[in-house]
């Protein structure tokens, strides 16, 4: 029996019948609201247990007689007391247990901001980034260890065209930073307070020493970029975003960060949310964690990505919110369990494949804002849609054609996702406008791959589920 009042808030009462009777009552209230009192106390029963009901725990109420000995004053057991300080049978006396259940879903709002290519291009410094740094992803990176010297290495991303923050906090008490949700990597890093680099300064930067649950490892790592290396060390601490508390969690701590470029960036840290095949030799990423330790229901999160409002993406773990989606959610299975891998069976416009003729690889990536794919088969795209490369190197189309152009149609698992020209042109400032398709160069895993990044999921709400191994895919309202 569920008795309940405004704001989601009751109890969940359980009556145990034997022989006819009532034999035994339970009573479980579902959520920290206690704006209402339907059966109990609430306000008391959270201020007894607060960090139970702030932790997505539960408080169970058992009501029943007692024989206990010892001397605790009636106020506290509401009974009678033998002379001899032995309580006794008296009126029914609740006992209150904490109980940790998992959340039915946690949402992260996500910010969208300014990627660091349009910081760049504001400052007049993207035609120097885009001729030292050639678009890698994290598909062709050194990913090996040398015990002898004691040195890790993990892929590391191309940051340039993140575009949503979320906040997460780290320590205890907690120190906060702006991170990528990104599905393209595995592993959780923030600067150091201890990082040398000019970058770090414009950034929030990690004190082990304000964190009593901090503890180091002692582990070098190295995080390879182009022609730079990240350095820093291995550490674990509590981490939390979203009412989860993810402890003992598993994160980098970078000493040093490559190039002058990450001081364009607005984010302070990456969480990465591929399969953890991906990550740090010997570590479990976070999702895996908030798995492991019970704190969501179901094991899959979602990203719902706005079209052009700074506010309302959102990053949801443990459920599905079936508000962000119209129509029914269309499952695809994961292909290669690295990244978020699947099968894609064509690229067409006016119904003419333009490419993936035959079938490709394709990854869903919220690490990148564009639509990335082989460069003579984007080159020939880049043709059709009337798109020419500018001196900065980037491809730069007739904001008009943002109307007149027909969809690019993305034919996933035998379903047409298309993506209009609206969304495949992306204004910028001055009045330009640029094409939302650019080069992978040489490295994709697989010559005929692509990768869907935020131009394609601002329009599909997507599904990440982990249990099944496969990706949901619906219609973003």
């Amino acid at each position: 029996m569920l008795r309940g009042g405004g704001g989601g808030g009751g109890l969940l009462s359980f009556h145990l019948f034997a022989g006819g009777k009532v034999r035994h009552r339970t009573a479980i209230w579902l959520t920290p609201d206690y704006t209402t009192e339907p059966v109990s106390k609430p306000k008391f029963i959270a201020s007894v247990f607060p960090s139970c009901l702030g932790g997505g725990g539960a408080v169970l109420i058992v009501r029943g007689h007692r024989r206990n000995v010892g001397k605790t004053p009636d106020s506290v057991t509401g009974s009678r007391r033998s002379g001899r300080g032995r309580v006794t049978r008296g009126r029914p006396l609740p006992s209150l247990i904490c109980v940790s259940f998992p959340m039915l879903a946690s949402r992260i709002p996500l910010t969208r901001v300014k990627s660091m290519r349009e910081n760049l291009r504001e400052k007049d410094r993207l035609k120097d980034f885009l001729g030292n740094h050639p678009y890698n992803l994290a598909y062709k990176f050194v990913d090996s260890v040398n015990l002898d010297l004691g040195i890790y290495f993990e892929p590391m991303r191309n940051y340039l065209d993140l575009a949503y923050v979320g906040t997460i906090s780290i320590g205890t008490p907690p120190q906060e930073f702006k991170v990528i949700f990104d599905t393209g990597s595995s592993d959780l890093w923030v600067p150091s307070i201890y990082c040398s680099s000019p970058a770090c300064a414009n950034h929030n930067v990690f004190n082990p020493l304000r964190s009593s649950t901090f503890r180091i490892s002692g582990r070098p790592i190295h995080l390879q970029y182009g022609s730079g290396t990240m350095s820093g060390f291995l550490a674990y601490d509590t981490v939390r975003f979203g009412g989860l508390v993810d402890v003992a969690q598993a994160f980098g701590l970078s000493l040093r960060e490559p190039g002058k470029f990450m001081e364009y960036a607005v984010f302070d840290g990456i969480l990465g949310l591929a399969y953890p095949s991906l990550s740090l030799r010997g570590t479990v990423p976070v999702f895996d964690n908030l798995w492991k330790q019970g704190l969501i229901s179901q094991e899959l999160f979602a990203f719902y990505l706005s079209k052009k409002d700074e506010e309302g993406s959102v990053v949801m773990f443990g459920g599905v919110d079936h508000s962000y989606y119209s129509g029914d959610l269309n499952w695809v299975p994961v292909s290669k369990r690295l990244y978020w891998q699947l099968s894609m069976d064509s690229i067409s416009m006016n119904g003419e494949v333009i490419a993936c003729d035959g079938g490709c690889q394709a990854i869903i990536d919220t690490g990148t804002s564009l639509l990335i794919g082989p460069s003579h088969v984007v080159f020939n795209i880049q043709t059709i849609i009337g798109a020419n490369r500018s001196y900065s190197g980037e491809y730069v189309v007739d904001c008009d054609a943002a109307n007149t152009l027909p969809d690019v149609v993305f034919t996933i698992n035998g379903i047409d996702y298309p993506v209009p020209a609206s969304a495949y042109i992306q204004e910028g400032t001055q009045g330009t406008c640029y094409s939302g398709f650019d080069e992978s160069g040489d490295s994709l895993l697989v010559s005929d791959s692509w990768i869907l990044g935020d131009v394609f999921l601002r329009l599909y709400f997507t599904v990440f589920d982990r249990e099944n191994n496969r990706i949901g895919l619906a219609l973003a309202v």
